[in-house]
């Protein structure tokens, strides 16, 4: 193989807008089929991507013997559900995050997706981004000494209530929609789980709107993070070590602002080259099909991070 065949489990925003496109600039990856359950946005489909096949079910999409992997963007009740499916057909599977609902939903699609032979991945863009593997060169080369502590914000000013993310029974919610990202964060930095957590949280319709938590890590790290709906854009992280300190602005994106190191000589500004976080994520799970290796990001961290999520949203 020199090219990955995809199917997309449902035209959502972030596959038209993000993933559908990643993939038409990825050399190792073609846009085979899209399926949506929704006739008016299969045809938008039609319309602004040409590909060999289009479905108005996602089983159908499953039955194509041409599809070797899938992008599920689903709501996040569905994922396993779909995920399972998938890989019953032989599907490698790159899903959005949160992955499942719970540590016992990503323990069963991992062992479904390791039976039956075939990839998972949680769609966790921004750790191919060159912001993220500047931050990972920094903390490498020891430049704020040993970390300390760690803060991490990642807040939306999403607030129609008709939006799926306010829908408990679909896994909506601020912590499985952005608050998951400064999770992922701190798991990235220290490497392990936290040996206890605590949190704080307004709910609306069911779901956690805003919500302040703090990780303590045996290595005698701290980290606190935050995430909501429905107030300003924010996405900032800060990590503290023994040496200085680095400034993170648009943690989990692509923008251009540079990083800055703060230490006992003086600030630097870090400046970042720009690059699709999303085509570098597609180009290496093709990759890891093509070449039957692992993907950047495992299935082990999406479990360490969904516990650490389920530890708080309990009271």
């Amino acid at each position: 193989m020199d090219k990955i065949k995809w199917g997309i489990l449902g035209y959502a925003r972030i596959a038209k807008g993000s993933v559908i496109p990643a993939i038409l600039k990825t050399p190792n990856s073609e846009l085979y089929a899209i399926a949506s359950a929704n006739e008016k946005r299969l045809e938008e489909a039609r319309s602004e991507f040409q590909c060999s096949k289009y479905y108005s079910s996602y089983t159908a999409l499953l039955d194509d013997p041409e599809v070797q992997a899938v992008y599920i963007p689903l709501p996040n009740s569905l994922h396993k559900e779909w995920t399972i499916k998938a890989a019953r057909k032989g599907k490698h599977v790159l899903c959005e995050k949160s992955m499942g609902l719970n540590a016992g939903e990503c323990i069963e699609m991992a062992d479904e997706c390791k039976k039956h032979g075939v990839k998972l991945m949680e769609a966790f863009m921004y750790r191919y981004s060159t912001r993220t593997q500047k931050v990972k060169e920094l903390l490498g080369s020891g430049v704020i000494g040993e970390v300390r502590h760690i803060s991490s914000t990642f807040g939306i000013p999403l607030q129609d209530d008709k939006d799926v993310r306010f829908d408990p029974r679909l896994g909506g919610g601020a912590l499985y929609d952005v608050g998951c990202y400064p999770v992922n964060f701190a798991g990235m930095v220290t490497g392990d789980a936290p040996i206890s957590v605590s949190s704080q949280y307004v709910s609306r319709h069911g779901v956690d709107v805003m919500l302040s938590a703090v990780l303590k890590y045996e290595s005698g790290i701290i980290c606190s993070i935050s995430c909501w709906f429905g107030a300003f854009l924010n996405a900032h992280s800060e990590i503290t070590g023994t040496k200085g300190i680095l400034k993170i602005p648009n943690t989990f994106d692509d923008r251009p602002e540079p990083i800055t190191a703060i230490t006992s000589q003086g600030s630097e500004k870090i400046e970042i080259e720009i690059k699709d976080r999303y085509a570098l994520q597609i180009e290496d799970f093709a990759d890891a099909v093509i070449n039957d290796r692992s993907p950047l990001f495992s299935v082990d961290e999406t479990i360490r991070n969904i516990r650490i999520i389920e530890q708080l949203l309990k009271r």
